[in-house]
């Protein structure tokens, strides 16, 4: 099976960046064969977060997740990726557009298991 990879561009707020209005890149990403049910996240850094792909896909509609990761649908076009850590809470939007796209890519490369 083969991996999926997409860049993107995101605005990020955390603690570093306070609130830095321009968008930086990220990697989207999906490895079936390391695990066919999980996706990733690549900040720019050493920030890198991998969690469940029904957690996104979930998100793009309503809230949801509890715990270090949560997504939630931002208006009709955007979507925001939460993460909760020891270091602090990094709040990623993004275009819904972009990560939909990512999602239908990774089930052309392996379908949703039921």
């Amino acid at each position: 099976m083969s991996v999926v990879e997409q860049y993107a561009r995101a605005h990020i707020t955390d603690e570093d960046t306070q609130g830095d209005p321009d968008a930086v890149p990220v990697i989207l990403r999906y490895d079936p064969d390391a695990d066919p049910r999980a996706v990733r996240i690549d900040l720019p850094g050493t920030h890198e977060w991998t969690f469940s792909r029904s957690l996104l896909e979930q998100g793009l509609r309503a809230p949801t997740g509890t715990g270090e990761v949560r997504v939630w649908p931002l208006g009709r076009v955007q979507a925001v990726v939460e993460f909760h850590s020891a270091q602090g809470v990094s709040v990623v939007q993004f275009d819904s557009k972009t990560l939909a796209r990512f999602l239908r890519r990774t089930y052309t490369a392996t379908p949703v298991a039921h």
